[in-house]
């Protein structure tokens, strides 16, 4: 069985990484934070100039018609820049369900423009109201053949910018509507949030907040399945990209203990150093596999339940400790603001905890093995 990558993988893998690594520079990150911004447009335009934004939006809409397994290619190299850009947000969690579900209409409006970079979509899956994302507090009632939605969602990124929001809502009849949100109709508010990494959130308000007939993903027969899809990839995209992040984290610290000299010698070959460098390589590998398998078995249709649980458990206490060991290796120069290695301290923190950290993800396997 060969588990190599495909020549037209290796290429993409490679493109974007000339991409990221020539725009994000740290350099640029300063100056978007001297500035007062987040997003790296720069970067998304370029991205999709060189067609990285269609990976996986369908051929007749603009992209190269490809699957998850490219996009995870393309969230690694996210994570190794920890480039501030909607990838996860735009890429995974809106256009992947709407390329499944979306009628010929609502594809015709986003799909174009997410592969052109002129389109951003996000999606509010954190509930103030419930912990598991699949089981929204929010409610949607029934206006003629519309809706009206009421409920409060925690850390939308990108909600500022985008033309709709996916948000998830539950019927009186209990079953489950996916619907694009307008974030400036009328009843819908938002309120600042700031994230653990610095990244500008919102809280995302609904009071009776319109949505038509058109702007509801898969229809409400589907909801159940269309929630289950994007919240799956979602957490699939986060775990790729925690792998970007600890990947690059520890090839930070392998080359600093090279080069960092105490007593004339590289502090690289004291044992205390190469055990944790160590541990932390055996961490990487783990999230790597764990990720790669889950991210197979979804791209060829398969169930992937178990997988998801054990990838996102890796990618949040692996990452936690792949992070931390290179902190510590770094000493001072792990807290220093002027040194690039906080950043993937901060980004991996806050994307451990989001849709459940260590603690959920254990307890989800469990059921899914014990059922």
């Amino acid at each position: 069985m060969d588990f190599s990558f495909t020549d037209d993988q290796n290429s993409i893998r490679d493109l974007v990484k000339q991409v990221l690594r020539d725009i994000v520079t740290d350099e640029s990150l300063k100056a978007l934070a001297k500035e007062g911004r987040w997003f790296h447009e720069r970067a998304w335009r370029q991205l999709a100039e060189s067609e990285m934004l269609g990976l996986a939006i369908p051929e007749d809409h603009g992209g190269a018609g490809m699957g998850i397994t490219e996009l995870c290619l393309l969230l690694q190299q996210v994570g190794r820049t920890v480039a501030p850009i909607p990838a996860i947000e735009t890429l995974v969690s809106s256009a992947l369900p709407l390329a499944e579900f979306g009628t010929a209409e609502q594809k015709d409006r986003f799909l174009g423009g997410i592969a052109q970079g002129r389109t951003i979509l996000t999606a509010a899956l954190v509930d103030t109201g419930s912990r598991n994302p699949l089981n929204p507090s929010a409610v949607a009632e029934p206006n003629g053949a519309d809706w009206r939605l009421r409920g409060r969602f925690s850390n939308v990124a990108y909600a500022d910018r985008a033309e709709r929001i996916l948000v998830p809502a539950r019927s009186d009849s209990g079953s489950i509507v996916v619907c694009l949100v307008d974030p400036k109709a009328e009843g819908v508010r938002l309120g600042e949030q700031r994230g653990t990494n610095g990244q500008p959130l919102w809280l995302l308000e609904l009071q009776s907040a319109p949505v038509a007939a058109a702007d509801v993903l898969g229809g409400a027969e589907h909801g159940e399945q269309v929630l289950r899809y994007l919240v799956d990839r979602t957490d699939l995209a986060i775990c790729a990209v925690e792998y970007g992040i600890a990947e690059q984290a520890l090839f930070m610290t392998a080359t600093y203990s090279g080069e960092r000299k105490q007593f004339r010698v590289p502090i690289g070959t004291f044992q205390g150093v190469t055990q944790r460098v160590g541990d932390a390589y055996i961490d990487v590998q783990a999230m790597r596999s764990s990720m790669w398998q889950a991210c197979w078995r979804l791209d060829e249709g398969l169930d992937a339940a178990k997988e998801l649980a054990v990838a996102k458990f890796f990618a949040s206490e692996a990452g936690a400790r792949v992070v931390a060991a290179a902190q510590h290796v770094h000493g001072g120069m792990g807290f220093d603001r002027d040194y690039p290695l906080y950043r993937y301290f901060m980004t991996s923190k806050h994307l451990e905890f989001l849709l459940g950290g260590t603690s959920e993800s254990l307890a989800r396997l469990g059921e899914l093995i014990s059922a």
